[in-house]
């Protein structure tokens, strides 16, 4: 079975702010055979939360209004135990990990690529139980401008 096929009921809310980030990443995670609702910032990422059912969050963390770490709390208080990846240069890995509240969650440093992203989405379904090998894919090159923008931020 292939990647795209073994990940294809993996439904993934995705967070971001920049909207070219956001394209980007959704373009990644479709390409990985994903299902994806894409929303900019928290709250409405709260209000999807709350209308649909996701396998797995991937959140940018500094973001205004409601950051991703706010968000965790915020599914953490209301007891909805999905796996999580938060994106940012500002989380420190360990503490990221020894920080109860946050589990199960993956920190996702930037910049990344997108081979890291969907390494990250694979480890992120696999520690949670659902059984998904992660494969490479290969994403074509293009003088469009999809390389890296806006991932540094």
């Amino acid at each position: 079975m292939s990647a795209a096929k073994a990940s294809a009921a993996h439904r993934i809310l995705l967070v971001e702010d920049e909207s070219t980030v956001l394209e980007f990443n959704t373009m990644v995670l479709i390409r990985g055979g994903y299902l994806v609702t894409a929303v900019e910032g928290c709250e409405a990422a709260w209000e999807a939360l709350q209308s649909a059912s996701y396998d797995l969050l991937v959140t940018d963390n500094q973001m205004p209004g409601m950051s991703g770490l706010e968000l965790v709390s915020k599914l953490r208080s209301a007891q909805i135990g999905l796996p999580i990846i938060v994106a940012s240069g500002g989380i420190e890995a360990e503490g990221f990990a020894q920080n109860q509240s946050l589990q199960p969650a993956i920190a996702l440093p930037k910049p990344f690529t997108a081979d890291q992203l969907l390494a990250s989405v694979a480890e992120s379904l696999r520690r949670a139980g659902r059984d998904f090998a992660y494969t490479e894919v290969s994403f074509y090159a293009s003088s469009e401008a999809y390389s890296h923008w806006g991932l540094n931020e």
